[in-house]
């Protein structure tokens, strides 16, 4: 029965008022609608799998889901055998030695531990240093603290990595916090060495925590492994490696993730963490336990499905005379926007003539401007047929028939 009583007025907190628009509701919303239209849409704006989580992970909760250990909370920072397995991956893998017990932290996904650092290392009016373009998201979690961005531009002739030492020293020396990602979205390129040793020596000097956001650890290409912040020396001194299994394993809906390194991060981590809820599920542990000790073979099979569908895309973007450099690294492919268009206009052009939705590069900062980014998630057919679509608007000189 309805009430006859009014609503209170609800007065948000001022911090709800300051959140960043949510990018991607607005993309998700103009594909819906052209769907909704019965046209054949092909969405490579977003970033999210397309293929199914590994039939022996599946397997591995299932059974793990009728053991009534699991049915009651778990332990408040995770169970010890998960961190013990990322804790391994990462030995094997890197070279990488981890605590499972203070250098460890199990996060709802990565994308939670994005916004927690920010809550547990930023006061309001504090600085934090975040790439640009970057995941919108790092903004989400330093406009929760009430704090600062400064922007580091992330420009195509430096291979999109942030320059040090056009950073004004007043506001490296008051920075607290910096996140880096790498391979990166949106732009796909990769990090080397040098590059880690050169943050974390930037990093000590200014006294900056170093957030490492290593999604796409696992999608390096053309044979090279993309490399870890923490294989740096001294990386573990300065900062702290988010690590997810959402790519890695295809298990984005699982929602699994570390935070991996400094120990007193860490342990902030956990605190707020023991704050906001109980740890995952015990049967999702467990299965994710299995992915990182398990055969990886499924994680070599998935590089092999992604290098192969960029190489169809890029054979396709050449046939149009679209032109643009090849990732290093991730599943996403930033690509330059003809003239004269905006990264808005160019993708609502390709959504109402081509059905096809990109990403543009706006959304992901200033510095995205000019760019729209394509996600390898649909098969190469797909993939090519979209390009295909794409060219057939004539906007690179070589109309498709």
């Amino acid at each position: 029965m309805a009430s006859n009583h009014p609503y209170i007025a609800v007065h948000p907190a001022k911090r709800m008022n300051g959140l960043p628009k949510q990018f991607f509701a607005a993309l998700v919303a103009k594909a819906n609608a052209q769907m909704a239209k019965g046209r054949d849409v092909i969405n490579l704006g977003q970033g999210n799998p397309d293929r199914p989580t590994p039939e022996h992970i599946v397997e591995s909760l299932k059974n793990a889901a009728d053991n009534p250990l699991y049915h009651r909370y778990p332990p408040f920072s995770g169970y010890r055998f998960l961190k013990e397995a990322v804790a391994s991956r990462y030995a094997q893998d890197y070279g990488v030695e981890l605590d499972p017990d203070t250098e460890v932290a199990i996060l709802f996904g990565g994308k939670t531990g994005l916004v927690e650092i920010a809550q547990c290392m930023l006061d309001p009016g504090d600085i934090c240093l975040v790439p640009d373009p970057g995941y919108p998201d790092y903004w989400s979690g330093v406009k929760l603290a009430g704090a600062e961005m400064a922007f580091m531009p992330l420009l195509e002739d430096n291979g999109f990595l942030p320059d040090y030492s056009s950073i004004p020293p007043g506001t490296a020396d008051l920075a607290k916090l910096m996140f880096i990602n790498y391979p990166n979205n949106p732009t796909g390129a990769v990090a080397d060495l040098p590059f880690y040793e050169a943050t974390v020596e930037f990093a000590r000097k200014h006294n900056i925590v170093v957030a490492s956001d290593f999604a796409y650890g696992a999608l390096g290409f053309d044979g090279k492994r993309p490399v870890s912040f923490l294989q740096t020396p001294g990386a573990k001194e300065v900062g702290v490696e988010f690590y997810t299994l959402s790519k890695t394993y295809n298990m984005a809906g699982w929602r699994v993730g570390f935070a991996l390194g400094n120990r007193e991060v860490v342990g902030l981590i956990n605190l707020i963490q023991d704050h906001y809820y109980c740890s995952l599920f015990g049967g999702i542990q467990e299965a994710a336990a299995t992915a990182l000790t398990g055969s990886q073979q499924c994680v070599e099979e998935l590089g092999a499905v992604y290098e192969s569908r960029r190489n169809a895309l890029y054979e396709e973007l050449e046939s149009i005379g679209w032109k643009a450099a090849k990732p290093g690294g991730s599943f996403f492919c930033w690509l330059p926007v003809p003239k004269p268009y905006t990264s808005s206009e160019f993708a609502d052009h390709v959504l109402e003539q081509a059905d096809v939705v990109v990403a543009p590069g706006i959304g992901f900062g200033e510095n995205g401007e000019g760019y729209v980014r394509l996600g390898l998630l649909a098969p190469e057919e797909r993939l090519r047929e979209a390009v295909r679509r794409i060219g057939a608007l004539g906007l690179f000189g070589r109309p498709q028939q």
